[in-house]
């Protein structure tokens, strides 16, 4: 049995947010503009997606 994935992209700078967004970001993985991420699509990994939407595009959902 697959299981399902999620891929996001950081679109936008940590800087001048709050350092709980930040701090999002790297437990996605993410710490650089442009970089992506493929995680398991989880309901943890989409409340951290939701919490910081405004940095991250969803690329794909296989």
């Amino acid at each position: 049995m697959a299981k399902n994935t999620v891929t996001v992209e950081q679109i936008g700078s940590p800087l001048r947010r709050p350092g709980d967004q930040r701090a999002t970001l790297i437990g996605l993985g993410l710490n650089k503009m442009n970089r992506r991420r493929t995680l398991e699509d989880t309901p943890a990994v989409r409340g951290m997606i939701k919490k910081v939407a405004h940095l991250v595009r969803v690329v794909d959902e296989a």
